[in-house]
């Protein structure tokens, strides 16, 4: 392995600048780093044209081919094709010594696999969940590492010029994949937290006599209350604007880590209901629960000549 040379600080290239990557390029450059982007929509470069420090590139061999001596290229794309064709195609341009990190949402599973196969070309493979979403520019990034600790000891510099504070809200937590496994359980156990307090909140909304101001309750929730959170303090700011509820349909999407936690659970044998529960119920917001309704009304209407509500 090529070391990196003393005093010099890495030279990343972040492949994928949407909400996140764009901000973490921005985060890197505004701590000293130079960082080279690339993304293949015009659009998003062009959101950073103006910030010091970031070197934007109009295709991904340039982004890559910028760099000297050991490259550093970490991943932010959304897990599926697009990761795929951009490790594909990074096959011919990254040579032995390099470190690539995958910083998406990816499954442990296919990291392991990764992990294994850069591996024998030579190639440090990090997994690196990345959670903070579009608050970590300016309130930094929570880093779960998983791979060899040569290139932890590479990608230190930028650990902690991401994360909140240089020493604190970054781990490498174990070998490869353990990166990806911690941000899955992390994102299974926001499924549980954002569901009570979803749940807790409609409780109350159906006794307006009781509790008639719901952000009252949730802003005094915020202070003392062993309930408190930072997604207490999202749901207050939701809650104490009349018109966010009012503009948005009661469907919740699923970004795939929930699913990914329940079937874990489900290799382990170790028992997550919440989780699990959190997760059907977004389901269920999908209209996924839709045909079975219909058939339990069909089913009561057959067994006891109960009445249907019909569709309007």
């Amino acid at each position: 392995m090529t070391p990196n040379p003393t005093g010099n600080l890495p030279t990343p290239t972040i492949v994928g600048l949407g909400r996140m990557g764009a901000n973490m390029a921005r985060r890197l450059a505004r701590a000293g780093l130079t960082v080279h982007g690339f993304d293949p929509s015009a659009e998003a470069r062009e959101a950073l044209s103006g910030e010091t420090g970031v070197r934007l590139h109009a295709a991904l061999a340039a982004s890559v081919q910028a760099q000297t001596a050991r490259r550093l290229v970490w991943l932010m794309l959304p897990a599926g094709a697009i990761t795929e064709q951009t490790l594909l195609a990074l096959e011919s341009l990254l040579q032995p010594g390099d470190v690539l990190v995958d910083g998406g949402n990816a499954n442990y599973l296919d990291s392991q696999q990764r992990a294994r196969h850069w591996k024998t070309r030579g190639i440090d493979f990090v997994d690196c969940g990345v959670s903070g979403g579009v608050w970590g520019l300016a309130e930094g990034y929570c880093l779960m590492a998983g791979g060899e600790q040569q290139a932890i000891d590479l990608l230190t510099p930028l650990f902690r010029a991401l994360a909140p504070t240089p020493d604190r809200g970054w781990l490498h937590c174990g070998p490869s994949g353990a990166g990806h496994f911690t941000k899955m359980v992390h994102n299974g156990i926001e499924y549980g937290m954002m569901q009570a307090y979803a749940e807790g909140f409609a409780l109350m909304a159906g006794r307006p006599e009781l509790t008639p101001d719901l952000g009252a309750v949730a802003e005094t929730w915020r202070h003392g209350s062993v309930v408190r959170s930072w997604l207490l303090d999202l749901t207050t700011t939701a809650l104490q604007d009349p018109s966010a509820m009012e503009s948005v349909a009661p469907v919740v999407a699923d970004s795939g880590e929930g699913r990914w936690t329940v079937d874990e659970s489900i290799r382990q044998g170790t028992p997550v209901p919440v989780i699990a529960a959190a997760l059907m119920a977004r389901f269920s917001s999908q209209g996924k629960a839709d045909t079975g309704n219909k058939l339990l009304s069909l089913m009561r209407k057959g067994f006891g000549g109960h009445a249907t509500v019909a569709k309007g």
